[in-house]
């Protein structure tokens, strides 16, 4: 049960196309009716910026998406409530930042569409990620400037570890929603098609650094309060912000689950957080082993570069739902997901309510992709007779 409860702890913290982008004609033709679900080879897979993954097809008539196609251009216009009032019944749920740990990648090698996606990750980074992902060691792969793209990479390698798998790719045409939990969000996009692999992984490297540099500027930190409901939380950050001033202010940064949420603020705010927390019942407190205050105003710094990056990065509707960790909604809209991206660093992550949510609405099975298992233990701790399975790699 401690080890459980202590890998929950570790993904607190935040995190994070495989898809080949039908012709103009093709999405025409499908508009009306149905939608595509993603066949991430890489066997036809060119190096070009806008390259991606094959689509195997499937009928999605119940999701309803309409768009309108632009003759000779890429644009696309869609409500941003088109998925609205999805019903799903299979989801991809990807893991954030501290689900990292020293030999994640190593099955990925046995498949060459999952090993392609490593060799791909090298030249946009310029590093060898997959020997990081290995042989560690364990201090530079938990930097937040390689944690995030080494997530990103070995969540979507799962995937093609998934497909050559007896039944694997039956699994993956059946899924109708994904998310992913703060950095996961990324992972879920581009397993959506929202954007390319190569796209998503420049963002993600983008935003590893620029969290990175917001955290440096700042003297602040995460703690996760266990065994206190969410009021109970917010009273002990309440009580905290009297004693320290603006600049060391705490909040609710990552509503995890049940009896476990990471609080984030100035360095002084937490170590106040800490000291009371006793006091309110709290069963222990775990400072996190992150760079800074993720998921609050201390990340502002970083929001302007993500936003430059989004505004000159190709976004697509998704072909699925994918829920947003800002507010536990699916978002159709490229212009609204590059605003909810930008935002997500500073807003609290709602993953409590989208857990709560997808079970709501009759999930019927999951699958965590990539490396950890906080997120089954998350959807156990919700509700114990979750179907759920681990895809790692």
């Amino acid at each position: 049960m401690r080890s459980l409860l202590h890998r929950t702890i570790l993904l607190t913290s935040p995190s994070h196309s495989l898809i080949r982008r039908t012709s103009l004609s093709a999405m025409a033709t499908t508009a009306s009716s149905s939608l595509l679900l993603p066949s991430i080879s890489l066997n036809n897979l060119s190096s070009s910026k806008n390259a991606s993954f094959g689509f195997a097809a499937k009928n999605l008539s119940r999701s309803r998406i309409s768009m309108s196609v632009s003759a000779g251009s890429q644009s696309t216009t869609v409500h941003d409530s088109l998925f609205a009032d999805y019903k799903p019944t299979s989801a991809f749920l990807f893991p954030g930042q501290g689900a990292q740990a020293v030999g994640m990648g190593k099955e990925a090698q046995s498949v060459g569409a999952a090993g392609e996606l490593y060799k791909k990750a090298n030249d946009i980074l310029g590093y060898d990620l997959l020997d990081i992902c290995v042989n560690g060691p364990k201090e530079k792969l938990d930097s937040t400037v390689i944690s995030q793209p080494a997530i990103y990479v070995t969540s979507l390698a799962a995937v093609e570890l998934l497909r050559v798998r007896e039944g694997g790719e039956q699994i993956i045409n059946s899924v109708d929603v994904t998310c992913g939990l703060s950095l996961g969000e990324y992972t879920a996009l581009a397993f959506a098609g929202a954007f390319s692999f190569e796209d998503g992984l420049k963002l993600v490297k983008l935003r590893g650094e620029a969290m990175q540099a917001a955290a440096d500027a700042a003297k602040s930190a995460m703690v996760s309060i266990i065994g206190l409901d969410s009021e109970k939380v917010q009273q002990l950050c309440d009580a905290a912000n009297q004693e320290v001033d603006e600049a060391d202010k705490v909040q609710i940064a990552n509503y995890l689950c049940p009896g476990n949420y990471a609080v984030s603020g100035g360095l002084k705010g937490i170590e106040v957080v800490e000291a009371k927390a006793k006091s309110f019942k709290a069963r222990m407190t775990v400072r996190l082993a992150v760079a800074g205050a993720f998921h609050t105003s201390f990340m502002e710094p970083a929001v302007s570069r993500l936003e430059a990056a989004l505004a000159a990065t190709e976004i697509r509707s998704p072909r699925i739902p994918v829920i947003s960790n800002v507010d536990a909604q699916p978002h159709a809209d490229p212009d609204t997901i590059k605003k909810i991206l930008a935002r997500q660093v500073t807003s609290p992550v709602q993953w409590e309510t989208t857990v709560k949510t997808l079970l709501s609405k009759g999930l019927k099975s999951s699958y965590e992709l990539g490396p950890g298992k906080v997120i089954a233990g998350i959807f156990k701790r919700v509700d114990k007779s979750a179907s759920f399975e681990n895809i790692s790699a």
